[in-house]
C-alpha cells in the first residue's frame, strides 16, 4: 500500500510468531496524515487491535517497532526508532524510543513498521531482508549478554554473506530472557531501556532481530530538503545547548545545574542537594575519562560519551544514571558507576529502575522494613547484585519486580519513588513542580520525556518560579504535545533544546530573559488559547525547523499548529488506550515524600501541590474529573467519530 508522501516506505507488515506467516497491515496516507509514525502510529495500531483484557505476558499482546517519516531523510538526530506494546512494568501501553541505525535498516527493508504477534514455539531469532522472514534457533544466543549476542549475529550473516555483512539490529540479555519487569531491548549501544519491552521479547522467545534491505528512502523535494537541513545543521551547531553544552559534557552536563537548583535527587529522593556531586558530574566525567564523543546517525548534536571499562571503550554514562547511582545511593565512585552503566547495559536493565528500586531496598532495609543486606553508601557488591536481578536469584528475584511491587509487598509506599509502575527520572520534583505533574500524568508512568520536561523551563534552561503552580498545567500539555510529534516523526528530543533563542541562555540575567521568566507564570491563559486553538498558528517559527522538514520531505503540509494538534491527537489516544486497561485519575499520582513532605523543612511551597495541578491539566486538556478524555475531545482531534 504505497504513500504519496515522501519519507514513507508505504508498508506496514504483522508478523504471527506462533506461525511465521506474515502480510501487510492495512495503514493509509489518511492514517499517515492523522497519526504521522512512531510512537503515535503504535498507538492507534494498539487502540485498533487491543480490548482491555489483554495481558503483557501473552499471545495477544502486540510489539509494533515503527520508524517515524524523517529517518534516512538526513534530518537531524533522525535515527530513532519506538517499540510499543503493553508493559509487563505499569500494565499499560507504553513506547520505548531507541537510537542506533535499526530504523534506518527496517525501512530500507521496505518497511515503516513492524507488528509482532503470538509467541515463538521455541527460542529463536529473526531475520529480515527485504519481504524475506527466517527465523533461526536461538539456543546458541540464549544466555549471551547484549555484545556478546550482537558479535555472535554479525559473525553468522557475515559468514553466510560472504563478506562483513551491512544490518540493524537488536536483541535482549539476560534480564530479558528471565523476565525483568525493566528489562532493555539493546540495539548497538543504544537502548530501547524503559518500561520492559526487553520482558515481553522474553516471554516470547524472540531473542534478536536483524534487518537489511536495499530500498531507497524517498524525498518529496530533495532541493528544498537540501537547502532547510543546511540551515538547520547551521543552527543547531550555533546553538549554545545543541552545539555547546550537550557535545562538550553531554547530559551529564545537567548534574551540577541540577544540584544548584535543588534538582539533583539524593538518597531515594529524600533531598535535592549530593555534597559529592563534584566527583559524579559531567565535568569530571569529561576531564578524567571521556575519550571521545559519538552521536546516532545524523546527528550534529554527539552527545553520548566514550569511556574505559576494563580496557575497553563502552558507552558512558547519561545524566539519569550518574544522578541514580551516584547521590541516589550516596556512591561518590564515577569508576564504579561507568562499570554498573556498562554492566547493566550489557545485561538488557533499565539503569533508572535498576538504581532506582536498589535505593528503595536500601531505604527499607535502613527503616526495618525488609532485611535484604543493602546500605546506601555501601557498594562493594553492587555488581553482583546486578547478576542475581538479571538470572532471578536471592534477593535479585525480587529487586527483579521493581519499587512498586517491593512496596506493596514490604511497606513504605511513600518512599517507593514511581508513578504507574514506573520509576521516576533523576529530577527531583519538589523544586520543578510542573515536572511533578509531569511525572504523574505521564502516558507511559513516571517518565519525565512524556511527562513533557518542564524542569528545562524550571532552572534547567529558563528559570522561571519553579515553585508556582501558574501555567505549569498548560505549559506541560504544550511540551508534550511537541515532544510526541518529535518522537513520532523518528527524531531525538534533543533537537527540540534550541527552541529556546539562544541569548535567552547566554544572558540568564539579561534583561530579557528576566522579563520572560517573570512573565510565563501570567501567560497560562495564553498557553491554553494556542492549546485549544492550535490552527491559528498556522506558520513556521524560525527557531523550530521541524515544520518545514515534514513539509519538504513529505510533501505533507504542515505548520506548528498541525504539529501541535497531531502531537495532543497521539497523546490523547495513548490515554485512550490506557483507559481500557483501566486508568483514571486514581492513577496519576505521586509518592507522598513527593507531595506531603517539603524538601526544605523552613519551606512548605517545596513540595508538588499535584492534586491542584492535575485539577487545572485534565480541564485545559478536556478531559474530566477522572482525567479521561471526553467524548467531545475525542471528537474534536477525529479519534472518534
Amino acid at each position: 500500500m504505497l504513500s504519496r508522501y515522501g519519507g514513507y516506505m508505504g508498508k506496514v507488515m504483522i508478523l504471527d510468531l506462533t506461525t511465521g506467516k506474515a502480510e501487510e497491515y492495512p495503514w493509509t496516507d489518511k492514517q499517515r496524515e492523522m497519526f504521522i509514525g512512531g510512537k503515535m502510529m503504535a498507538a492507534k495500531i494498539l487502540d485498533d487491535n487491543f480490548s482491555g483484557s489483554e495481558r503483557p505476558f501473552s499471545e495477544e499482546n502486540l510489539i509494533v517497532i515503527s520508524t517515524g517519516p524523517l529517518t534516512g531523510t538526513g534530518a537531524p538526530s533522525s535515527s530513532r526508532f519506538n517499540l510499543s506494546t503493553l508493559s509487563p512494568q505499569t500494565g499499560l501501553i507504553t513506547s520505548s524510543n531507541c537510537g542506533g541505525t535499526f530504523g534506518w535498516y527496517l525501512k530500507k527493508a521496505g518497511m515503516d513498521a513492524l507488528i509482532l504477534k503470538g509467541k515463538c514455539p521455541e527460542r529463536s531469532w529473526l531475520e529480515i531482508h527485504n519481504d524475506k522472514f527466517i527465523f533461526h534457533s536461538a539456543q546458541e544466543l540464549w544466555g549471551m549478554k547484549t555484545t556478546e549476542t550482537q558479535d555472535a549475529l554479525t559473525d553468522l550473516l557475515s559468514a553466510k554473506a560472504g563478506k562483513k555483512a551491512r544490518f540493524g539490529k537488536l536483541c535482549i540479555g539476560p534480564a530479558g530472557e528471565n523476565l525483568v519487569l525493566y528489562s532493555a531491548v539493546v540495539s548497538d549501544e543504544r537502548a530501547g531501556g524503559r518500561t520492559g519491552v526487553g520482558a515481553v521479547f522474553g516471554w516470547k522467545n524472540l531473542k534478536a532481530i536483524t534487518v537489511s534491505g536495499n530500498h531507497d528512502i524517498p524525498i518529496s523535494n530533495p532541493e528544498k530538503t537540501a537547502a532547510h537541513l543546511k540551515k538547520w545543521f547551521k543552527y543547531l551547531r550555533n546553538h549554545p545547548l545543541t552545539g555547546n553544552q550537550l557535545p562538550r559534557l553531554g547530559t551529564a552536563g545537567l548534574v551540577s545545574s541540577m544540584q544548584m537548583r535543588g534538582l539533583l535527587s539524593t538518597k531515594n529522593y529524600n533531598y535535592g542537594h549530593y555534597e559529592d556531586f563534584e566527583k559524579v558530574n559531567g565535568e569530571t566525567l569529561a576531564e578524567e575519562h571521556n575519550i571521545v564523543n559519538k552521536g546516532c546517525l545524523s546527528c550534529p548534536i554527539k552527545c553520548a560519551r566514550t569511556v574505559n571499562v576494563c580496557g575497553h571503550e563502552v558507552k558512558g554514562p547519561e545524566l539519569e544514571t550518574l544522578g541514580l547511582l551516584g547521590g541516589g545511593i550516596l556512591n561518590n565512585d564515577l569508576e564504579k558507576i561507568l562499570r554498573w552503566n556498562n554492566e547493566l547495559d550489557e545485561l538488557g536493565m533499565d539503569t533508572i529502575s535498576a538504581a532506582s528500586t536498589l535505593a528503595y531496598a536500601m531505604e527499607a532495609n535502613e527503616k526495618g522494613l525488609w532485611d535484604n543486606g543493602l546500605r546506601f553508601g555501601d557498594t562493594d557488591g553492587i555488581s553482583a547484585i546486578w547478576e542475581d536481578i538479571a538470572y532471578r536469584r536471592g534477593v535479585g528475584a525480587e529487586l527483579a519486580d521493581g519499587s512498586r511491587r517491593l512496596s506493596e509487598r514490604y511497606g513504605g509506599k511513600e518512599f517507593a519513588i514511581q508513578s504507574k509502575g514506573l520509576e521516576l527520572a533523576a529530577y527531583e520534583p519538589r523544586k520543578a513542580v510542573g515536572m511533578g505533574l509531569g511525572y504523574a500524568v505521564s502516558n507511559r508512568g513516571g517518565c519525565h520525556l512524556n511527562g513533557g520536561y518542564m524542569v528545562i523551563m524550571e532552572g534547567l534552561g529558563l528559570n522561571i518560579n519553579s515553585q508556582t503552580p501558574h501555567a505549569k498545567a498548560d505549559g506541560t500539555g504544550m511540551f508534550q504535545h511537541l515532544m510526541e510529534m518529535i518522537s513520532a516523526s523518528g527524531q531525538c528530543l534533543f533537537t527540540s533544546y534550541a527552541f529556546f533563542p539562544g541569548f535567552l541562555l547566554t544572558r540568564p540575567n539579561g534583561p530579557i530573559t528576566s522579563t520572560v521568566n517573570f512573565l510565563v507564570p501570567y501567560l497560562g491563559w495564553a498557553l491554553r488559547f494556542l492549546n485549544k486553538f492550535p490552527t491559528v498558528a498556522a506558520l513556521h517559527l524560525p527557531v523550530f525547523h521541524h515544520t518545514k522538514m515534514i513539509k519538504y520531505a513529505l510533501g505533507m503540509p504542515m505548520t506548528f499548529g498541525k504539529y501541535m494538534r497531531c502531537g495532543e491527537r497521539g497523546y490523547n489516544l495513548e490515554r485512550k488506550v490506557n483507559a481500557k486497561f483501566g486508568v483514571s485519575a486514581f492513577d496519576d499520582t505521586l509518592p507522598k515524600r513527593l507531595t506531603d513532605v517539603p524538601q526544605n523543612p523552613d519551606d512548605p511551597t517545596t513540595k508538588v501541590p499535584l492534586e491542584k495541578l492535575k485539577k487545572t491539566y485534565y480541564r485545559a486538556r478536556g478531559w474530566n474529573q477522572n482525567g479521561l478524555p471526553t467524548k467531545a475531545t475525542l471528537r474534536k482531534l477525529k479519534i472518534d467519530k
